[in-house]
């Protein structure tokens, strides 16, 4: 088992069931999913961005990304409906945990000026989503076979009902928010 699982379910769950007055242990808010979101506009252009991007967030992750595509067209953005314009993955399970804790023992330190991640991203539903400046905070790229500097957006998915529960939950796992 993971050890942030295990960090989970031996001390989260009883310090918020504690904290909140949960008459159940079903009742403590958890994490569900991680998706990772990196959007290539470049691609309209240039379609290699795209593969590259799809590569990339493969290694990060280790499971394979879907291609995202335009939902409708904008001319001012020369966009068709249909065209690709990004990739994303979705991450439950053993995978999310092992994810989770690679990001923030080793990638989030390694951002230049760290002070922590901003507390205010919460969308009011308990989800919680984390911009990323750079791929190269992540050790599986190199950055050697980097085409472009580019972000991306983790979305942490909880089952919290409020931010502030969803707060305590990402909190006690351990992401570093900003003081």
């Amino acid at each position: 088992m993971n050890r942030l699982k295990e960090k989970y379910v031996k001390e989260i769950v009883p310090s918020l069931t504690k904290k909140y007055n949960y008459s159940s242990v079903m009742e403590v808010p958890k994490l569900e999913k991680i998706v990772i979101n990196i959007g290539v506009g470049d691609a309209i252009t240039n379609s290699k961005l795209l593969d590259a991007a799809v590569n990339e967030l493969e290694l990060i992750t280790g499971s394979k990304p879907i291609v995202t595509r335009a939902k409708k067209s904008i001319a001012g953005f020369k966009l068709r409906e249909g065209q690709a314009i990004g990739c994303k993955t979705t991450l439950r399970g053993e995978k999310m945990w092992t994810f989770l804790e690679k990001l923030i023992r080793i990638s989030l330190p390694r951002v230049r000026d760290f002070r922590g991640v901003n507390p205010k991203a919460f969308d009011g539903r308990g989800n919680y989503t984390l911009g990323i400046k750079e791929q190269m905070i992540f050790a599986e790229i190199e950055y050697d076979n980097i085409v472009k500097s580019r972000g991306m957006d983790i979305v942490f998915v909880t089952t919290a009902k409020t931010n502030e529960e969803a707060f305590d939950l990402l909190n006690e796992i351990g992401i570093p928010f900003r003081k």
